[in-house]
C-alpha cells in the first residue's frame, strides 16, 4: 500500500491549490540564481555524479531497487504508466533525471534534480512519474525517515535554533530548494553501496546529518512540528497511526481526539490541514488502497477484499472503489493485468 515518492519548479510556484493541470515543467535551473560560480560548478558535478551512480546501480532494472543502506531505495523508470494511487510513509526523496508530479487533495506539488520531497507523516497521495524519453529515464532515490531520530536530533542540546516553529498544523509533505551541502551528503550515503562494510558505522552517521539539513533548511519547521511533543502536527500525526493501526474497524473519533487530547472540532479542522481530507475521508482511502492490493496481487474476490478491509455492503464498495480507482474492481484488475505494471 505504497508509492515511491519523488516530485519541479521554484518554491513559490510548487503548491497550486485547486489546480488539475499542472504547468509544464521549466527548464533546468542553476543551484542559485545568486551563487558563486565555484559553488554552482560543484554542485553541477555533484549532479552529474548523482546521475552516473543511479544509472550504474540500476543498469538492467526497471522499479525499485533495495541498497545495501538500510531504509534507502533507489528507482529506475523507463516508460511510466498512469498516475498511481499510494499511502506514502515519511520519506525524503530526490531526483537524478526526470521528475515527478504528486497530487494530495487538489493541491498538485511536483519536484526534479533542482528540488528534494519531504513526506513528514503517512498521507494517501496520486504519483505520476514524468520522462522526457525512454532514452533519459526516471532515476532517483528516497530514504524513509524515522521520527524517533528526528527526535533524538531535535533534542540535542547543540542542534542551532531554527525559525519560529508555531504549533498549528501544515500540509504533512513538501518540496524544497536542493543546495550542495544536502546533496553532498546524500552523495556520500549512496557510495556506501559499493562499500558495504563501511555502511553499520558510516550510514547512521551520513542518515543524522542528512536529517539536520532538513531541519535546518527551507520549511524544515515544518518536520520539526511533526515530532515535538503537544504540537498540533504533532497530535495529527498520532491520529494518523491510531486510524492505521484500526483502518478495518469502524471509526471512532471522539476516542482518538480524546487519545490525542483535542476536541474533535480541532482535530477535524487541523487534519485537513495536513492531510487534505477529514478522518473519515483518510480511513476510507486506505481501506480502499488496501483492498485493491488484495484484489490486484493477492487474486482476492471483491466481497473477500471488502469484507477484510471494514465494509459490510459490497455494492457500497465497489461504489467508493469505482469513485477512487476510475473503475469498478474486476476492470481494474483486467485494465492492471493488461499493463503489466505494478501499482503497490
Amino acid at each position: 500500500m505504497e508509492l515511491d515518492l519523488h516530485t519541479i519548479q521554484d518554491a513559490a510556484a510548487l503548491l497550486l491549490p485547486q489546480a488539475h493541470d499542472a504547468a509544464p515543467a521549466p527548464a533546468p535551473a542553476s543551484a542559485s540564481a545568486s551563487a558563486p560560480a565555484g559553488e554552482e560548478a560543484r554542485f553541477q558535478a555533484m549532479q552529474q555524479e548523482l546521475l552516473q551512480l543511479l544509472e550504474h546501480y540500476t543498469t538492467g532494472v526497471e522499479g525499485m531497487l533495495e541498497t545495501a543502506i538500510p531504509n534507502m531505495e533507489i528507482y529506475r523508470i523507463t516508460c511510466p504508466s498512469g498516475p498511481k494511487h499510494a499511502v506514502q510513509k515519511p520519506v525524503f526523496a530526490v531526483i537524478a533525471q526526470g521528475s515527478k508530479r504528486i497530487f494530495v487533495g487538489d493541491e498538485i506539488y511536483e519536484y526534479d534534480p533542482m528540488h528534494y520531497l519531504v513526506a513528514s507523516v503517512d498521507l494517501p497521495v496520486v504519483g505520476k512519474v514524468m520522462v522526457t524519453s525512454p532514452d533519459e529515464p526516471y532515476l532517483g532515490l528516497r530514504l524513509e525517515l524515522d521520527t524517533q531520530e528526528i527526535g533524538e536530533l531535535i533534542g540535542d542540546e547543540n542542534l542551532p535554533a531554527a525559525a519560529q516553529v508555531s504549533e498549528g498544523a501544515a500540509r504533512g509533505l513538501y518540496v524544497n530548494r536542493l543546495d550542495v551541502d544536502l546533496l553532498d551528503a546524500v552523495l556520500r550515503l549512496l557510495r556506501l553501496q559499493e562499500r558495504p562494510a563501511d555502511v553499520p558505522i558510516l550510514a547512521p552517521m551520513i542518515r543524522r546529518e542528512i536529517l539536520y539539513r532538513l531541519l535546518m533548511n527551507g520549511q524544515g519547521a515544518l518536520l520539526r512540528q511533526t515530532v515535538l511533543q503537544d504540537s498540533q502536527m504533532n497530535r495529527v500525526a498520532k491520529a494518523i497511526r491510531l486510524i492505521k493501526e484500526g483502518y478495518d474497524q469502524a471509526l471512532r473519533i471522539d476516542d482518538i481526539a480524546r487519545d490525542v487530547h483535542m476536541s474533535v472540532s480541532s482535530l477535524h479542522h487541523h487534519f485537513k490541514l495536513v492531510t487534505a481530507m477529514s478522518p473519515l475521508q483518510y480511513q476510507k482511502n486506505l481501506r480502499l488502497q488496501e483492498a485493491r492490493k488484495l484484489i490486484l496481487t493477492a487474486d482476492a474476490s471483491v466481497a473477500t477484499a471488502a469484507h477484510r478491509v471494514g465494509y459490510e455492503s459490497s455494492s457500497q464498495f465497489s461504489r467508493e472503489y469505482s469513485r477512487l480507482f476510475g473503475a469498478p474492481p474486476l476492470r481494474d484488475k483486467r485494465r492492471w493485468q493488461e499493463e503489466e505494471a505494478p501499482v503497490l
